[in-house]
């Protein structure tokens, strides 16, 4: 009798439990987190209270969540919008507002920032005249750029001085014309990075236009992808050439070279051995700086598998791991370990770097994909700061295999020309964040392309046939020429193609017999004759082009030639991707005030984009052409540049 009772209790214990168990599991809350103004929140973060469950919205501002019965409170929390706590209804749907923080209010709505008044100090450090850089914007114009996450119509934050800023720039001296008789070769490493189109867009969305320097024709180019024929067989990316008028200058040609890598399915992709090394000394301590640090690194943390792993190593006045090598599938380990960050303190970068390194390596995955992911605005002021000390930091790094990602965040400090010695030198890819949109794109719509490498130093090489040609300029790429030799030299470091990649080049032609006030040469040599005559020089080549690339852990380079016929189209007739990259690169002129830029203007490239922006998957061309229309508006005598200091 006492052992059936007890089985009788044991039983009734049981059910009881698996009663409570299923009640638990089948408790769902569904819901919209909000702004203000009911436009919805991205990656805001929704947890129950006093629980560890949580999840994140995605860009509908939708969220679900598993609870169990006995929480009844949520807590509704983003970058920049005050915490709130929200009662579960029985319906279990949410639909939750969020406010903005003070700070953000007053950024909003104080009219004295929206619009300068004369004697008001501006981002250049100078007092606004007159008339003020930007007079027309709207309060939903402000609010949507607030929201985005875009540095705000503020400068500098409240308690910051604005009397000067310590931005930095490389000297960029434009590219010239070249006779094919004097420099019969152009030598260059190819570049992807996207960072200088992000930069120039955080400047014309705070009423300025960009300083001259942050101008790299190349990487407005090339942030667009322009799909080319994917390549077959073993080569990692196929070539697409076309040559066409060139529209800012009816007597030139413009011939349009481009790359494809080829694109690996997610499922093909190597596992990844990540190293985050995230900046939190004091200058991250504002909200465009680690806040979206934090939320561009959850987007990463998302699209990771269970054999990727990830390691965290932060630094201020010293450096140290704060998250051990962790598989992808332990997401909400990584995600508390970015969430428990903050900032203050000096910034030792270089001790930063050598330790994310040897992160790396103690967890090496040979066959895969080893990165460290450098998330700073660059000012180190601790330790090895100069850029030759930390490039030769870089450089010995890169041979251990471990490749190097460069994300630029923030305003005022920002050091662009560290940003890019840092990844030309560390095998490796730069971009600029300005928002959360910005991180989307680099962490989910270009994912295999920022973090997988396919084809490592990159060069292209071009000749060209003097029969032809009278003279030639490649637009953009003054920071990645190569000297003639380095083309044939694997020990020379060149630029990287990722999964899905396009690279795009322009070379501006001046065709033979056409005069041109570009084209000077020195007087005629005593003791050498130099002739035209060649294999090539009566036939209808108009240029030869030579490539070499490495394979990811390579240490030979392999070569792939192409040829480029004389035969040109009107600008009209021409591909869609030729006309965009055409349009792009002049805009990249007018903002440079280039001599170059020709019969150019603001309303011709929106013309010129206008009619090659049919193909428009995620809105960067539509993005663009609001960019150009701003800049129109802001090009004028009374626009302060941001000086270079």
């Amino acid at each position: 009798m006492k052992s059936i009772l007890l089985l009788l209790i044991l039983t009734y214990s049981i059910s009881r439990d698996a009663q409570t168990h299923s009640s638990i599991l089948m408790r769902t809350i569904t819901g919209q987190v909000l702004d203000d103004q009911g436009d919805p929140l991205f990656l805001a973060r929704v947890q129950a209270k006093n629980e560890a469950a949580y999840t994140h919205t995605d860009i509908e501002g939708n969220f679900t969540l598993h609870l169990p019965d006995h929480c009844k409170t949520l807590i509704i929390s983003a970058a920049g919008w005050n915490t709130l706590e929200v009662k579960i209804p029985s319906g279990h749907t949410l639909q939750i507002h969020l406010q903005p923080t003070p700070a953000l209010k007053r950024e909003i709505l104080d009219d004295s920032y929206i619009h300068p008044t004369p004697g008001m100090h501006t981002l250049a450090g100078h007092t606004a005249g007159t008339a003020s850089p930007k007079t027309n914007y709207s309060r939903q114009e402000i609010r949507t750029n607030v929201d985005r996450g875009t540095p705000p119509y503020i400068y500098p934050p409240p308690g910051q001085s604005p009397e000067h800023h310590t931005e930095d720039y490389s000297i960029i001296h434009e590219n010239r014309f070249h006779r094919p008789g004097d420099a019969p070769l152009s030598t260059f490493s190819i570049d992807v990075d996207g960072a200088s189109y992000a930069n120039i867009r955080r400047f014309l969305n705070t009423g300025l236009l960009p300083p001259k320097d942050a101008v790299r024709i190349e990487e407005m180019v090339n942030y667009f992808d322009y799909a080319y024929t994917e390549p077959q067989g073993d080569t990692p990316f196929s070539i697409y050439t076309e040559a066409g008028h060139c529209p800012w200058n009816t007597q030139h040609r413009l011939v349009h070279i481009g790359l494809q890598g080829k694109r690996i399915p997610l499922a093909d992709l190597p596992a990844s051995n990540l190293v985050f090394l995230l900046d939190v000394s004091g200058s991250m301590d504002t909200p465009n700086k680690l806040p979206l640090v934090k939320s561009a690194f959850t987007l990463l943390t998302e699209q990771l598998r269970e054999q990727d792993r990830v390691a965290i190593v932060v630094y201020a006045g010293s450096s140290g791991v704060v998250l051990p090598s962790t598989s992808g599938m332990h997401k909400v380990e990584i995600l508390a370990a970015l969430d428990k960050l903050h900032a203050g303190g000096s910034t030792a970068g270089a001790h930063g770097i050598r330790q994310a390194y040897e992160v790396a390596r103690q967890h090496f995955i040979t066959g895969g994909n080893n990165r460290v992911i450098l998330a700073t605005d660059g000012d180190f002021n601790v330790g090895v700061s100069s850029d030759a000390e930390l490039v030769r930091i870089i450089e010995e790094e890169r041979e251990s295999g471990i490749f190097l990602t460069v994300l630029g965040f923030g305003m005022g400090n920002y050091k662009d020309n560290k940003m890019q010695q840092l990844a030309q030198h560390g095998n490796g890819h730069h971009a600029y964040v300005d928002d959360i949109s910005e991180a989307r794109k680099v962490f989910v719509h270009e994912f295999g392309g920022t973090l997988f490498t396919i084809a490592k130093d990159v060069k292209l090489q071009v000749e060209f046939n003097p029969a032809l040609v009278a003279g030639y300029r490649l637009i953009g790429y003054e920071n990645r020429m190569l000297q003639t030799e380095d083309f044939n030299d694997d020990k020379k470091d060149a630029g990287d193609i990722g999964s899905g990649h396009t690279v795009t080049a322009l070379y501006e032609i001046i065709p033979a017999g056409v005069t041109s006030e570009f084209l000077s040469g020195p007087d005629s040599l005593r003791y050498q004759n130099k002739s035209s005559a060649g294999p090539s020089a009566g036939s209808d080549e108009l240029m030869y082009i030579k490539i070499r690339y490495k394979t990811p852990e390579g240490k030979v380079s392999k070569l792939i030639t192409h040829t480029v016929s004389k035969t040109t189209k009107p600008f009209d007739t021409c591909s869609e991707a030729f006309r965009w990259s055409a349009a792009v690169a002049s805009y990249g002129l007018l903002l440079r005030d280039s001599a170059y830029k020709g019969q150019a203007s603001f309303d011709r490239v929106k013309t010129w984009a206008a009619a090659a922006s049919h193909q428009d998957d995620h809105g960067y061309k539509k993005e663009f052409l609001k960019l150009v229309a701003l800049s129109g508006e802001l090009a004028n005598p009374s626009v302060q540049r941001l000086a270079p200091e």
